[in-house]
């Protein structure tokens, strides 16, 4: 397998002290771990909390982001896209190999520190003042990457040199996979079941593991294998096994456990539960709410706590441990131009200027959002939060943060504009495209210097516009839900080059009852109360809520709850579930996995429409992916094959079929 013992990371980060009531965890340098450091407290500890540390290496990093949502009906590649972003999306413009595939950020991290878990995990008992709780962090992060792996990549192995779940502590240059159903059965439910029943209720430190996302995942684990077993489009395995369980039980046992096991966390929700309104989940500075159950986390109060640093001009777009992901997609909005003078004549300003806020950030304009979502997904902008509460679709004058001292400038239909008003919308329908003139060739109309963008003017309107079927590669609503938020901005632009210090989420509460409904939708038997859309109706319930208008920038306070409840359908489907995750969870790296798993992807993401790389594209083009059923599984990374002991006919066998 050739894993070593030494971390994969630059440093392994260790608990300084065993307490626990220690409040965070306090990260110290370790430039190796050894099989006696495992031995001691400290190392058991450290071993523990190199576990959290290791998820800023997959989450956050734009690469792997990018291969949980290009591809599907949330994202495509944008106009500024590389191969890294044009081969993930299967629509002739690229191709997924072995060597260009950018799950191999995947790979070596989870295999890491899986090994690092299992080290704590046999030599735990050998310290006395180690808790059966914090053994079982190991042990829920030992099922988590797994479950990740084996839902990229098929069946992977468990025997990384030492034996099957054993630590080892000599590189192997061998390796042979296990099946999916010897993954699932031997790795990832024993440990996820004894996390259930030793992890603490109350989390030990603020983000640490606890009972309810245990339950969380153990529930998404029996689900996901009840789909497999299932395999109603008949997706070929690998390696090769019969879609059937060691212990002979069938789909329907697993899906029933799925729903048995999310309700349980729904009724038993110690501290976490939902936040009172989408915005309130996802607003900067509130990211460690009530509701997040995992995330990796990252701090704007110190480089070594964030993993990255914290000033502008130290990032790229790479990853290592960086959380650079919603850079990716962010369109360059700071192109668009406002004019000096009531002509719309005179130098253009940079009316919207690049700026650490939510709704801004550094652009990057690698993976933009197709039409759909804004036509379909997300139809309802009125009584559901959502909408609002997912993008940013108004993009307000800042240049005074920038220096430029012009207290007003001119904008669309030569319309004044003054700091804070809208420069750019994207419009929520089509009601209005009939009104909207739009350049006739180019990015601004013919002897102004404003626009520059390609957007379009409405009568009497100061704003720009697009509209929904105008989105284009290269123009497109920015993902406000993931926005950088910084608190030292001051009365400037902060530090916008920077990668974001919010904490990537990973899990929340709210899944708990989307899990359930899907399983009762494949049919599980439901209690009372709590049937599909019984469950459903929890979630759109609180998406009714409102508190803020991001379009407006203004508080706003509304409770359309009833009213959304009444829309839901009586008996809802599978693709209405993935309709609700995708209006839950748009763009936070679920996409990928929820297609795949319901074997959906070919249909609701084997088109889509979009206009083109160039400024001024507003025509929709329909383009056609070519999701074969290998394209199920993600490729073992060409790293991986190079580094084995094995001949060419060997690896050619280890490798997914179709990718050799």
């Amino acid at each position: 397998m050739k894993l070593i013992i030494k971390s994969f990371i630059a440093a392994a980060l260790v608990l300084s002290a065993g307490s626990g009531c220690k409040k965070i965890l306090d990260e110290e340098p370790r430039s190796i771990y050894t099989p006696e450091f495992f031995k001691t407290e400290k190392g058991i500890l450290g071993g523990i909390t190199s576990q959290y540390a290791h998820l800023r290496f997959i989450y956050g990093q734009p690469y792997y982001y990018n291969t949980l949502e290009t591809g599907t009906d949330e994202y495509t590649w944008a106009s500024s896209a590389d191969q890294n972003f044009k081969d993930m999306d299967l629509s002739g413009v690229g191709n997924i190999t072995a060597a260009s595939s950018r799950s191999d950020a995947l790979w070596g991290t989870a295999f890491s520190n899986i090994n690092t878990a299992s080290g704590i995990i046999e030599n735990a008992a050998a310290v006395p003042t180690v808790t059966p709780a914090q053994v079982a962090e190991a042990r829920f992060f030992r099922a988590f990457d797994y479950f990740l792996l084996v839902q990229t990549f098929g069946g992977v192995p468990l025997d990384l040199g030492a034996g099957e779940l054993k630590f080892n502590t000599s590189a192997s240059r061998g390796s042979v996979r296990n099946t999916v159903p010897e993954v699932y059965t031997k790795a990832i439910f024993p440990d996820l079941v004894q996390a259930v029943a030793d992890l603490p209720v109350a989390p030990r430190a603020t983000g640490t593991a606890t009972k309810t996302l245990a339950r969380l995942y153990l529930s998404k684990a029996y689900l996901t294998y009840a789909w497999w077993l299932q395999n109603p489009n008949n997706i070929p395995t690998y390696p090769a096994s019969p879609r059937t369980d060691p212990a002979g039980k069938d789909a329907a046992y697993y899906f029933q456990q799925a729903y048995d096991i999310a309700t349980q966390g729904i009724d038993a929700p110690g501290s976490f539960g939902l936040e009172n309104t989408f915005y309130d989940l996802h607003v900067g500075g509130n990211d460690r709410n009530k509701e997040m159950l995992l995330y990796a986390d990252h701090t704007q109060e110190s480089a070594f706590y964030n993993g990255a640093p914290i000033i502008s001009g130290s990032d790229g777009e790479s990853g290592n441990g960086r959380n650079g992901a919603v850079w990716m997609v962010t369109w360059n909005y700071t192109i668009i131009r406002s004019a000096p003078n009531a002509t719309g004549t005179g130098s253009g300003v940079s009316s919207v200027q690049r700026e650490a806020a939510q709704s801004l950030g550094r652009p990057y304009t690698r993976m933009a959002p197709p039409i759909g979502p804004f036509l379909t997904t997300f139809a309802d902008k009125t009584l559901d939060s959502r909408y609002d509460g997912t993008f940013a679709t108004v993009h307000r004058g800042n240049w005074p943060k920038g220096g430029t001292s012009n207290a007003t400038l001119y904008n669309a239909n030569d319309l004044p504009v003054v700091p804070g008003d809208a420069i750019l919308s994207f419009l929520e329908d089509e009601s209005q495209t009939a009104n909207i003139v739009y350049p006739a060739s180019g990015a601004s109309f013919p002897g102004k210097t404003s626009n520059n963008v390609g957007a379009g003017v409405l009568p009497g309107r100061a704003d720009f516009v697009v509209n929904p079927r105008g989105i284009s590669r290269i123009v497109y609503p920015n993902l406000w839900k993931m926005g950088v938020y910084r608190t030292d901005n001051g009365n400037g632009l902060g530090q916008p080059n920077a990668t974001s210090t919010r904490p990537f989420k990973i899990a929340k509460f709210s899944e708990l009852y989307l899990i359930a409904a899907e399983a009762a939708v494949k049919g599980a038997i439901t209690v009372a109360g709590k049937s599909a859309t019984d469950l459903l109706n929890v979630i759109r319930a609180r998406a009714g809520k409102w508190k803020f208008s991001n379009k407006n920038n203004a508080a706003f306070v509304a409770d359309n709850s009833a009213a959304l409840i009444a829309a839901t359908p009586a008996t809802v489907d599978i693709n209405y579930i993935l309709a609700e995750r995708s209006r839950e969870y748009f763009g936070e790296g679920h996409r990928w996995f929820d297609l795949v798993r319901t074997q959906k992807w070919n249909e609701l993401a084997g088109t889509y429409q979009i206009g083109g790389a160039t400024y001024g594209s507003h025509t929709p083009q329909t383009v056609t992916r070519t999701i074969e059923p290998m394209h199920y599984l993600r490729p073992i990374p060409q790293s991986q094959l190079d580094g084995m002991d094995m001949s060419t006919e060997e690896k050619l066998a280890y490798q997914n079929p179709g990718y050799q």
